[in-house]
């Protein structure tokens, strides 16, 4: 062996993924038509909690949850960070925020981004709406991203 061979590096290329479908069940089924459909919705624990997404079961209590309500469409940012270059999965192509949503009459707050144009145009409290598909589907893509809410 030379040692031009010994020192010869090997590579191949390799990507992580984890592609995987699952059934949502009657709960979140729920929660994609009504997506479908340009409406938010959140489920109410019988202590009167209202959750987004909806949740099956009561996170205090684990009794089942049949409730659904309306909520939003606006909400309130409560956390966020900035992606300022994008993968190739992530919802947008250009910089953008994920954020923490708070949607009016939820009392948690959802994981979703924030096409805002710019980070300064951040803030925690800010107020967004729903950007929507074009095309609906029934999944969690037909609500395409949050932006600033107008005035």
């Amino acid at each position: 062996m030379t040692d031009a061979q010994s020192t010869e590096i090997l590579s191949a290329p390799h990507a992580l993924e984890y592609d995987y479908k699952r059934s949502v069940g009657p709960v979140l089924g729920r929660f994609f038509t009504e997506l479908r459909d340009r409406q938010l919705v959140g489920s109410k624990t019988p202590d009167g909690r209202v959750h987004v997404p909806p949740m099956e079961y009561d996170p205090s209590t684990g009794a089942a949850v049949d409730e659904i309500v309306a909520v939003g469409p606006a909400g309130s940012v409560t956390s966020w960070c900035w992606v300022a270059d994008p993968l190739r999965n992530h919802p947008l192509d250009r910089p953008f925020a994920f954020a923490l949503i708070r949607l009016d009459g939820a009392d948690t707050a959802m994981l979703h981004a924030v096409d805002s144009g710019d980070e300064s145009k951040m803030s925690t409290g800010m107020r967004v709406v729903p950007r929507w598909s074009d095309t609906p589907t029934g999944s969690i893509l037909d609500l395409a991203c949050f932006e600033p809410e107008e005035g």
